[in-house]
């Protein structure tokens, strides 16, 4: 499965979205990568801080999220939610 979602919290995907996005990832039986749209780096695996941080994505930017596994489609449920969330103050 896979779903482009756009990138909400003013941060992007750094500190507390991306804690939360890592978390929820690892909470699911499915393997999830995230990419840049457009970006020149690879997909990066959701469940890892580093990877996800590293990928410096800010406000407003396209992501793909791919998921395969028996929760998939929750995992990119959950996850779609994270991203598309403003954070709060």
């Amino acid at each position: 499965m896979e779903r482009t979602v756009t990138v909400v919290p003013e941060a992007g995907l750094h500190a507390r979205p991306a804690a939360q996005f890592v978390e929820a990832a690892g909470e699911y039986d499915a393997t999830v990568t995230i990419q840049v749209v457009g970006g020149d780096r690879g997909p990066v695996a959701a469940n890892s801080m580093l990877a996800v941080t590293g990928l410096n994505v800010p406000s407003g930017t396209d992501v793909t999220l791919v998921a395969e596994g028996p929760d998939a489609e929750a995992a990119l449920d959950a996850l779609e939610e994270i991203l598309t969330t403003p954070e709060k103050e």
